[in-house]
């Protein structure tokens, strides 16, 4: 279970980090992105937007990764926004709306948490309760009494 919480804490840093960058240099991210340089300035809104929920979601990969069991709805929900990420990313590719230059980025880091949090879900699908949380399950004990 190493491996998994570790790659859910890597998925965590990589989300707070890109969300800080989102919230705090958002014309800079869209300059990245290749955005126009004469945007609408609700431009920066939507990219802060989008860097507030990577921070969250980033968060709630560390919490998946102190209890994986206890918070799978976390890595189930990430799963999903990867998967719709490269799909989304491989349609707009294939129309030739993605640039080139975001091919990297915009296909392999979706398709990599997807295959990588793909292999945490059915791990914790396959492991008892409580058989990866690190606390003590309730056990019967006997105790004489005279």
């Amino acid at each position: 279970m190493r491996l998994q919480r570790s790659t859910l804490i890597i998925v965590g840093a990589i989300q707070i980090t890109t969300g800080m960058v989102y919230l705090t240099r958002p014309a800079m991210v869209a300059a990245m992105l290749g955005v126009a340089v004469q945007v609408p300035p609700w431009v920066n809104f939507s990219l802060i937007a989008a860097g507030a929920r990577f921070v969250g979601y980033g968060i709630g990969m560390f919490a998946a990764a102190r209890s994986p069991q206890r918070h799978r709805l976390w890595i189930y929900t990430m799963l999903g926004i990867q998967l719709t990420d490269f799909i989304a990313a491989a349609a707009y590719l294939a129309v030739g709306s993605l640039p080139r230059e975001h091919l990297g980025p915009a296909i392999a880091l979706p398709l990599l948490w997807v295959l990588l949090l793909g292999w945490i879900a059915v791990y914790i699908r396959k492991t008892p309760p409580n058989g990866d949380e690190g606390t003590p399950t309730a056990t019967s004990t006997s105790v004489e009494t005279t």
